[in-house]
């Protein structure tokens, strides 16, 4: 959607305190531990843009909370993978072999929105090490949350999706639908018989020497992602509201991945 078009469709600008006020109404608080999926043109017209939304995010959760996003980099895995969209099988072994180490302090994001980019560059910021599904943290347990990420089963146990299972965080959904709401994934490997073992590869830096690393982790499947998330809303865990012009959702992490472990 172009700006002239968020403009038209808008009636009164959002700004940080108008999202900070409706993030309150919804049920933010001081010290919260929040994971956030957000797509900015969903708001209507902010005023400031994406640096705003995080701006209102932070004034509210303060410095006792924490603030967490996914900040993934899907172009940094194998191209044998790649389907949206596919490239020559005469290009694999020239990109395996080029392709740029992923760098958490560099390697931009892929596919998540001009929130989770301008928050990736934030100052006091952390970003997990996995090269194709990292995620970034600020906050009182932001060290925590986005250290130790494991390469192998890259949403799993010693991920931070468990830590935030384990310090049991919140979801907000901005704008967006379930099929974004990344926390689904670390039910599938808690309900492990039911997902396929697959072999992935990426570039990454060891010793400070660019390799291509093989690594072993599930076949992600999102397709029910959606029905699951709204079978979940019909149990009653989930707060609903408007940020901005925005349909948003708030929910408990570890009561989302339970009741989804149980569905697939």
């Amino acid at each position: 959607m172009s700006e002239a078009e968020v403009i038209l469709k808008t009636s009164s600008p959002c700004t940080r305190s108008s999202l900070a006020t409706d993030l309150r109404q919804l049920g933010l608080t001081p010290g919260s531990i929040v994971l956030v999926h957000a797509s900015l043109s969903s708001l209507g017209w902010v005023c400031g843009g994406s640096v705003t939304v995080i701006q209102a995010l932070m004034d509210v959760l303060t410095t006792e909370g924490t603030l967490i996003m996914p900040t993934q980099s899907m172009n940094y895995s194998d191209p044998a993978e790649w389907e949206d969209p596919p490239v020559p099988r005469e290009w694999w072994s020239i990109i395996r072999e080029t392709m740029p180490a992923f760098d958490a302090r560099i390697t931009p994001t892929s596919g998540m929105g001009r929130i989770a980019e301008v928050f990736r560059t934030w100052p006091n910021v952390l970003r997990s090490s996995h090269p194709t599904v990292s995620f970034t943290a600020w906050g009182k347990h932001k060290k925590v949350i986005v250290e130790n990420h494991s390469l192998d089963n890259s949403l799993g146990k010693e991920s931070p999706l468990a830590r935030l299972y384990d310090l049991n965080a919140w979801v907000l959904l901005l704008g967006v639908g379930y099929d974004r709401n990344t926390c689904f994934h670390l039910a599938e490997y808690q309900n492990i018989g039911g997902a396929k073992q697959v072999q992935k590869g990426a570039p990454i830096l060891e010793a400070e020497q660019r390799i291509w690393k093989q690594y072993s982790d599930i076949e992600f499947d999102t397709d029910n992602f959606a029905e699951i998330g709204i079978a979940f809303e019909q149990q009653g865990h989930v707060r609903l509201s408007q940020i901005g012009k925005a349909e948003t959702r708030l929910f408990a992490l570890r009561y989302a991945v339970d009741f989804a472990r149980n569905q697939k």
